[in-house]
């Protein structure tokens, strides 16, 4: 069994309207199987080595179709197995006598491709009746599909902007997504937009101006300066009189951070530990309460959760340390932010923090005691967050818009300590900490406790007016003869009307009337050219042959399609299509 031709086709194709991939497989013959092995036995041993294999029966009684069969369903199952949400599979009879073609649909390329060698592995070793270290490929797979799946922030806008029917592209293996086309598209970084500013950004980043300006606007901001040395910083709580936070100016994500401190001892070591992440650090004043995220879009509040610090609680047995690995085993904790929450982890502020309850890792607390691990809530340190969107006092969510329009950001995440959410400022004490540009969502999106919020949807309606979809006219022309004078007339039209047209053909691509590109441009990658252009208000593309069967086309859909004819030249006999039909 040798698969050949490997190829992935990146928009709609010949098999689906889904990325799949395709290969030729060779060699898949009765003859091919051990003496006595039969393709009955073939499946038992590739079923072994795959527990759980999801396959129905093959749709034919040819043995070697039905171990083509095989391969393309364990590709799709290591797929799956990885985490990635794939479903369509699809083989046929290739057109010479033994080869068979294979479609499988992948949602990240680099997963697909990998999946089709372990797939290929498998099955050479139940055929040779060989032992394979199936978890060991499958956690590899899953590795990197985490590694290179977009995190929740974006996921959460993309499949917002997909339900909407705003065409996506992934622009890099990170996070930046372009969202609709031409002059009407969007772009997207996790939880920025291309109308985040750079200025409001960098404002975010500087704690110290942050305050400065909030404190200017009305907002309550807490007591506290920079300073140069641990020298100053006991000074500075000095000046401030009561419980303290430390805290690297610019930081993010609750690196560095340690409150509550009131020893000489404790300022200085939370001094070195913040000192280690940026300089200047600051010192504030410690304002008691619960640690609220607030989730500001344009001019509303979209969404608001308590996070509560990571903590374990004892049960007579285990020790702290023991505690913890207990709650990191929770298959929704993982490392970084593609989970929905992170192990907790026992470093230095960790120690620093039990250290001050009196506790070590190897202690073994009294059942139901509380064992505080860090102060700070944030989920990136393994902390824990409720829903208290509906709790919200007006007043309060009045605050946080004033905040986010006095940082200048678009989309803001507002850190807010108070006894609770659900009375007026005026009635209770409470400060907004801190000011965050591309806030995570995931605390909204899927919360400990409480209702999720589609914040995703939020954000797509503050990027798309009701009824916008982000989408272009485009007139697609594909045929034998005739396309390049069909698109240029076509193209010529859509001019008259005063836009900006954007084109491709045989002769290269136009944006108006300007040349950027030369040759033979009727492909999908110079599609995707033109789509990403932001001039163009409307495009013609030519749709060769060549390029829908080499990679699928390079756009979802299209709002007029042209075929100017099928002929019987030079477009059959290749790629497997012999008829006109």
């Amino acid at each position: 069994m040798d698969v050949k031709g490997l190829r992935a086709l990146r928009g709609p194709n010949i098999w689906s309207r889904n990325t799949v991939l395709e290969a030729q497989v060779c060699g898949a013959m009765p003859s091919d199987l051990p003496p006595g092995l039969g393709c009955h036995g073939f499946l038992q041993r590739l079923h072994a080595l795959l527990p759980g294999l999801e396959m129905p029966d093959s749709p034919s009684a040819d043995e070697a179709a039905s171990m083509v069969h095989a391969l393309a369903y364990t590709v799709l199952n290591l797929q799956k197995l990885a985490g990635s949400p794939v479903s369509f599979v699809r083989t046929e009879q290739g057109a010479e006598p033994g080869t068979y073609l294979l479609a499988v649909e992948y949602v990240e390329e680099s997963v697909g491709r990998r999946a089709m060698e372990v797939a290929e592995s498998l099955c050479l070793a139940a055929l040779q009746g060989q032992t394979l270290d199936t978890r060991a490929a499958v956690q590899q797979l899953r590795d990197l599909y985490e590694d290179i799946k977009l995190g929740p922030s974006t996921g959460s806008i993309v499949a917002a902007a997909k339900r909407r029917g705003v065409p996506i592209r992934r622009l890099t293996e990170g996070s930046l997504v372009q969202l609709g086309w031409g002059a009407k598209q969007r772009r997207i970084q996790a939880a920025e937009t291309d109308a985040t500013s750079a200025i409001a950004e960098s404002i975010a980043q500087d704690k110290e101006l942050t305050k400065m300006l909030l404190r200017a606007a009305g907002v309550p901001v807490p007591d506290g300066r920079c300073v140069k040395d641990a020298d100053d910083a006991v000074a500075a709580a000095r000046e401030i009189g009561g419980p303290v936070v430390i805290k690297p100016r610019d930081g993010n994500q609750g690196r560095g951070v340690a409150v509550n401190l009131t020893s000489e001892d404790a300022i200085r070591r939370a001094y070195a530990l913040a000192e280690e992440i940026d300089t200047p650090v600051m010192v504030e004043q410690y304002v008691p309460g619960y640690d609220y995220r607030l989730l500001v879009v344009g001019d509303k509040l979209v969404a608001a959760a308590r996070r509560d610090p990571p903590h374990v609680v004892g049960d007579g047995v285990h020790t702290i340390s023991e505690l913890i690995d207990q709650i990191n085993t929770d298959p929704l904790r993982g490392e970084g932010h593609g989970s929905s929450l992170t192990k907790i982890q026992l470093d230095d502020i960790a120690l620093a923090t039990l250290g001050r309850q009196g506790c070590t890792p190897q202690i073994i607390p009294e059942k139901g005691r509380n064992v505080i691990l860090r102060n700070n809530a944030n989920l990136s340190t393994g902390g824990t967050a409720t829903d208290v969107t509906d709790d919200v006092h007006p007043d309060i969510a009045a605050m946080a818009v004033s905040a986010a329009r006095m940082v200048g950001l678009d989309i803001c995440g507002i850190d807010f300590i108070s006894p609770n959410v659900f009375e007026p400022l005026s009635e209770q004490s409470g400060c907004a900490v801190e000011v965050n540009a591309a806030p995570g969502l995931r605390m909204h999106l899927d919360p400990s406790f409480g209702k999720p919020r589609n914040v995703g949807e939020a954000l797509i309606c503050s990027m798309f007016a009701p009824g916008e979809n982000g989408r272009i006219p485009v007139v697609a022309v594909t045929g034998t003869n005739g396309k390049t004078t069909t698109v240029r007339l076509l193209a010529h039209v859509l001019g008259l009307t005063g836009q900006t047209v954007g084109m491709t053909n045989s002769d290269g691509v136009y944006i108006g009337s300007r040349c950027i590109d030369h040759g033979d441009c009727s492909g999908p990658r110079s599609a995707r050219k033109v789509l990403a252009h932001p001039r163009v208000q409307a495009a013609v593309l030519e749709a060769a042959r060549g390029g829908i069967l080499r990679e699928g086309l390079g756009f979802d859909r299209c709002d007029v399609a042209v075929v100017t004819n099928i002929g019987q030249g030079d477009h059959l006999g290749l790629n497997g299509i012999h008829t006109a039909k």
